[in-house]
């Protein structure tokens, strides 16, 4: 059983994973946003993935000072976020029809 002390020094590593998880994820939105209407999109998508890649290691790792307790906090913490980010930029846009019947799929027979 943990006691109180041990869960008030998770606490911050709670809020850094939130933190990370909308920088992560805030920051795959803003890329897919101006990826796909870039000349370049694949610079965006790597450079962008590395970029994000890096700060939540690196603050994985600095948040968690070797202990299993603070890592997992901040993955929750880190998980938690996606699913604030996702709900609140709301659910992706239909993919819209392309041809006239069925999307350019073969035809029925």
């Amino acid at each position: 059983m943990m006691t109180l002390h041990e869960i008030l020094g998770v606490l911050p590593a709670l809020g850094t994973g939130v933190v990370l998880g909308a920088i992560f994820y805030g920051g795959l939105w803003l890329t897919v946003r101006r990826g796909l209407g870039s000349t370049k999109p694949a610079l965006w998508f790597l450079g962008s993935l590395l970029v994000r890649i890096a700060i939540v290691l690196a603050g994985f790792a600095f948040i968690s000072g070797g202990r299993w307790e603070r890592l997992l906090a901040c993955l929750l913490g880190f998980t938690g976020a996606r699913f604030a980010v996702t709900r609140i930029i709301g659910p992706p846009v239909e993919r819209r029809e392309v041809g006239a019947k069925g999307g350019g799929h073969a035809a029925q027979s």
